[in-house]
């Protein structure tokens, strides 16, 4: 598999129709297994295990409709009162991260409106917040764990 800059996991992945398959515990089903995919599946099992994110407020392959056409964010985080608060983008590791990626990110949350952003390619890991007076977004040195970004929400 591909090397990551993230703490390695333990997952259900089977071959079936000369394709490799990886078992995605929030969508509850086997998925095929992408070098995206591998970096989404590491990511997401940081956050929920090592940060504390509650997997029940994850959306996976959120799907939205921008200028006409549906588009799908590779997921979404909500509070506890079910409002969408970040954008995850994933790439794969041998992709590197740059300002096409944040442009992309950008149009997605033109729709979606959050505070937060949260991108990776497995290797590189970016966070960033929208500053307080809604105009940038800053990108913070680490990623936060969930009582950091909703101390009074636990």
């Amino acid at each position: 598999m591909w090397q990551l800059n993230l703490p390695s996991y333990q997952y259900n992945v089977k071959k079936t129709d000369n394709r490799w398959m990886i078992f995605d515990s929030l969508r509850k089903k086997f998925v095929t297994l992408t070098p995206e995919e591998w970096v989404r599946q590491h990511f997401l099992n940081y956050l929920i295990n090592s940060k504390r994110y509650p997997a029940a407020l994850i959306a996976v392959e959120q799907q939205i409709e921008l200028n006409g056409l549906r588009k799908r964010c590779d997921a979404v985080l909500y509070n506890r009162d079910r409002k969408a608060v970040a954008i995850f983008e994933f790439k794969a590791p041998q992709i590197t991260i740059g300002q096409d990626t944040f442009d992309q990110v950008a149009v997605y949350n033109s729709k979606l409106q959050l505070d937060l952003i949260f991108i990776s390619n497995g290797v590189q890991h970016y966070f960033a917040r929208l500053s307080d007076n809604r105009t940038t977004y800053l990108i913070q040195e680490a990623i936060p764990d969930y009582e950091e970004l909703f101390p009074d929400k636990r």
